[in-house]
């Protein structure tokens, strides 16, 4: 039996076209990008000609993109910088933040750099933007809000112009996890009040090991990593090349496909909720699936039974990758703080599926049978 991988939040599959357009630049185009003679120059081309695909494709300038390992490197560099750099004092986020965030802020309040409050979650899981406002209303101390744009395992996402005005209201910044959705989504960052966002390659059939950090223009911020003088001054160390020159073509080749994959992946899905409402008796689905939605990511609760309790070991067994997110916590497994934040049930087992153009409703009839057979 061929395997099925539902687990497309966590990586994706390189594309083959990404793969074409890496290899001159692993073989023969093999210069430092910091070297002043030919070789280092075209591979120095090669990542401003990348640079500017990329923030054209985001509907922003060159000088405003930087390019990191990835998302978590992306995130912590920003929020350091708001505290460090910007003045924050007083760090708004959420208990469902993907924990390049969640441990970062912890830690700034840990070692006293910055006051920590969470904003009240609704039922569904969505920001409470109400007590969002009253945080930042009454807080007497600069700010720095940081939300993610779609959470990696229930798929909520907030609305970055509602949240980027409200925070311009009270001269906060702002600050979007948004791995989950470059390359996912169309932006339009000339004209969308936020601060930083963040991007990951791999997310999109893009290579492991590079992401982007947009910073506004409007400010300023001082290197994470010291060393060199890469990226402007502002990241230290030999950029990853092939995996820049991965990420501009991934990121346009998603782009490009966007009106088309999107369609397909969330006709997927909607067929998958469907199934399991058929098939499963007591399946629940938890965030906010047919509303303001990740269209890739599907939250599953299933009863919690003999049977259940194994669930992504047996899925594994029959070559189903899935993975999990029980508020549960036993043994080695701790459980996820984002299932425990909404629905703290012991008596359900939680899987993510999420998809991408690869899968066929085959699969997702295939992997609706094998569930039947585990609740």
């Amino acid at each position: 039996m061929e395997r099925i991988y539902l687990d497309n939040a966590a990586t994706t599959p390189l594309d083959p076209a990404v793969l074409e357009a890496m290899m001159p630049y692993m073989t023969t185009h093999f210069g430092n990008p910091s070297s002043i003679y030919s070789y280092g120059r075209e591979t120095r081309l090669a990542i401003e000609n990348a640079r500017k695909k990329v923030a054209a494709l985001l509907n922003t300038r060159p000088s405003e993109i930087f390019f990191t390992s990835g998302g978590t490197e992306s995130s912590n560099t920003a929020i350091h910088a708001a505290v460090y750099d910007l003045g924050c004092t007083h760090i708004i986020s959420s208990t469902i933040e993907h924990h390049a965030t969640s441990h970062t802020v912890e830690h700034l309040h840990k070692i006293g750099a910055a006051s920590l409050s969470y904003v009240k979650l609704l039922p569904n899981g969505h920001i409470d933007i109400d007590d969002l406002a009253l945080l930042l209303k009454n807080s007497t101390q600069k700010c720095l809000v940081t939300l993610m744009h779609a959470n990696n395992e229930i798929g909520n996402m907030i609305d970055l112009h509602e949240i980027g005005n409200l925070c311009n209201t009270y001269n906060a910044i702002f600050h979007s996890d948004t791995v989950q959705t470059v390359g996912h989504f169309p932006f339009d960052l000339k004209n969308t009040p936020v601060h930083f966002i963040t991007g990951a390659g791999h997310k999109f059939h893009g290579p492991k090991g590079v992401g982007i950090l947009y910073i506004h223009e409007s400010i300023k911020i001082k290197p994470f990593v010291h060393g060199g003088a890469q990226e402007r001054n502002m990241r230290a160390g030999t950029e990853n090349l092939y995996g820049i020159v991965g990420f501009a073509k991934a990121l346009e080749i998603a782009t490009e496909q966007f009106e088309k994959d999107s369609a397909y992946i969330n006709g997927l899905k909607q067929y998958m909720m469907e199934q399991l409402e058929q098939h499963i008796a007591g399946v629940t689905f938890n965030g906010d699936p047919i509303g303001s939605s990740l269209y890739a990511v599907l939250s599953v609760n299933f009863p919690a039974s003999s049977k259940s309790e194994m669930l992504l070991f047996n899925l594994d067994i029959h070559h189903i990758c899935a993975s999990g997110g029980s508020a549960c916590s036993s043994g080695a497994n701790a459980g996820s703080h984002v299932i425990r934040a909404i629905n703290n049930n012991p008596d359900i087992t939680t899987v993510r599926f999420s998809f991408s153009k690869h899968n066929t409703k085959n699969e997702i009839d295939v992997v609706v049978a094998k569930l039947k057979e585990m609740i």
